[in-house]
């Protein structure tokens, strides 16, 4: 589906599967004291999987970036990031593709769900079937949101389904934060929530 930004309702009403691409910007994965290089490895799988969305009137895109304004409360917890005054905020190059063609959000949180705006989008999807999930940090950003997408579509008994691609989300590693490991906990803490899993993709296929 090809958007502005924003599109009409008509448009809106088409959107059966929405994939949801979070924090894959510079500051997490370029430059920036919480940057992480590592995670371009699931770069490639996540083009795979967005190439669908692109131009099909049945899907979106919606990005969600990292983006905060000086003295943001969550810095307490997670040091100064993403600042608005700076690069980190900004969609890695790999993905500009989808740029133009995706609905953008930014948050001031790990949870993407609360990102303005991004509620009042997910009610005018009426006809909404599935939702999949790809992007970083695992065991935060990913987790946090999509297991609160999960308790809010329960809670207004909208039966649609949420996958999280196996190999299209990611972490950090450090010692003691081994990426791989983290990152399978969180799946499994998100399976446990009642998120559906996109296994990885097999070799050759």
């Amino acid at each position: 589906m090809i958007i502005n930004n924003k599109t009409n309702q008509e448009q809106e009403l088409k959107i059966e599967h929405l994939a949801i691409n979070i924090d894959m910007v510079k500051g997490f994965v370029v430059k920036g004291a919480l940057a992480a290089p590592s995670i371009m490895r699931v770069v490639r799988r996540q083009h795979e999987l967005l190439k669908s969305y692109k131009e099909d009137d049945n899907k979106a895109i919606a990005i969600i970036r990292d983006l905060h304004h000086k003295g943001s409360v969550e810095y307490k917890t997670f040091g100064e990031h993403c600042s608005i005054d700076t690069e980190e905020p900004m969609l890695i190059d790999e993905l500009e593709d989808y740029k133009d063609c995706s609905y953008d959000y930014t948050k001031n949180s790990t949870n993407f769900v609360f990102a303005p705006g991004f509620m009042d989008f997910i009610d005018r999807l009426k006809n909404l079937k599935t939702v999949l999930l790809m992007g970083c940090l695992s065991e935060v950003c990913v987790k946090n949101g999509g297991i609160t997408l999960r308790n809010l579509f329960d809670q207004l008994d909208r039966d649609i389904d949420i996958y999280v691609a196996e190999d299209g989300i990611d972490t950090y590693d450090a010692p003691g934060h081994d990426a791989d490991e983290v990152t399978k906990r969180a799946i499994e803490e998100m399976k446990a929530n009642g998120i559906k899993v996109l296994a990885k993709k097999k070799r050759g296929i």
